[in-house]
């Protein structure tokens, strides 16, 4: 057995990038629909690391930490809005997104 190649990487990055995007066509709540696309993040930061350690170079993973960075500054803004969301309507559900007005 020759271990893990970068195939075994790739299926399983391409396997967490479609449940994440099952979870973002099939949900209705924001907050579900949150965590598939945070899902969705990491598969394609699994691809980058992979890709960049089996190519012997760093580039990939200087990228990872460049969207690991806009992410976490993601997760703020989204959070604040999902509670914004909650506070207006006593829902999270996406119907309620198109209702809101300013």
């Amino acid at each position: 057995m020759n271990g893990v190649g970068l195939e075994h990487y790739l299926i399983v990055s391409a396997a967490l990038f479609c449940i994440g995007l099952f979870g973002v066509v099939t949900r209705r709540s924001v907050l579900v629909i949150y965590m598939s696309l945070e899902l969705m993040l990491n598969a394609a930061n699994l691809a980058l690391v992979a890709m960049s350690r089996f190519n012997g170079n760093l580039d990939g993973q200087i990228m990872v930490f460049f969207t690991i960075t806009v992410a976490a500054a993601e997760v703020s803004v989204g959070l604040a809005l999902i509670v914004a969301l909650y506070r207006k309507r006593q829902s999270t559900h996406v119907e309620d997104l198109t209702t809101m007005k300013l």
